[in-house]
């Protein structure tokens, strides 16, 4: 009886060396151009460990002891072509405690303000603004109405020197997001006067409020 004996043959593959380092070769990427982001000022901007600034004597013969103002910057995008220097927090300090409640919240009122970002030199035309029913005081060849007033022209002359404001007088009237607050829906027209609401409209010839129902007429 014959017996048939089969064979396998294995096959190989040889890979070339060419082929090999075709396979363990990284993929090059196209590298994105670098862009420095830019860091604008707003509420949510974290306080440095450390801040540059600088403190201004106040000495008027409207309060007994002198005042001493401390304004900190923060430097937004150091070291790059948009590197910015603004007011970040203000401090108020004097022997004086007759004024220590009103220092206190106007320090953190102002601070509040700076910290929000945009222009905020209107700050300084509202202290400048301030008279002092007592009457104001000569300081440096100059009438200052009140101590607001003076700490104001501090504020003034600290951003002049950042390069925060131009010069002396230029800096905005009023608060420019309250302006627009104003023209993006903020009532016109007289207030309720029971509720205060803006909802005053004419009903069978009488000024009548939507809101609570007051009305002249009765």
């Amino acid at each position: 009886m014959a017996i048939k004996i089969t064979k396998k043959i294995k096959s190989y593959s040889v890979n070339k060396p060419e082929d090999k380092a075709a396979e363990t070769a990284p993929v090059a990427v196209a590298a994105m151009p670098a862009t420095a982001e830019i860091i604008h000022m707003h509420e949510k901007v974290e306080r440095p460990e450390a801040l540059v600034g600088a403190t201004y004597k106040i000495k008027s013969p409207l309060v007994e002891h002198a005042m001493y103002v401390t304004i900190n910057d923060i430097v937004l995008n150091p070291g790059t072509d948009h590197e910015l220097r603004r007011p970040f927090e203000v401090f108020i300090n004097s022997k004086n405690m007759e004024h220590f409640a009103w220092t206190v919240a106007l320090t953190r009122m102002i601070s509040a303000v700076f910290r929000r970002g945009g222009d905020v030199s209107f700050v300084v035309e509202e202290l400048k603004a301030v008279f002092d029913p007592r009457g104001g005081a000569w300081m440096q060849g100059k009438y200052i109405p009140s101590i607001l007033a003076a700490i104001g022209g501090v504020i003034e002359r600290h951003m002049i020197s950042i390069g925060f404001l131009k010069g002396e007088g230029m800096a905005l009237k009023t608060d420019p997001k309250a302006e627009v607050m104003a023209v993006n829906g903020a009532p016109r027209g007289k207030a309720c006067p029971s509720c205060g609401s803006y909802d005053l409209r004419m009903v069978e010839g009488c000024m009548t409020c939507g809101s609570c129902g007051h009305s002249k007429c009765g």
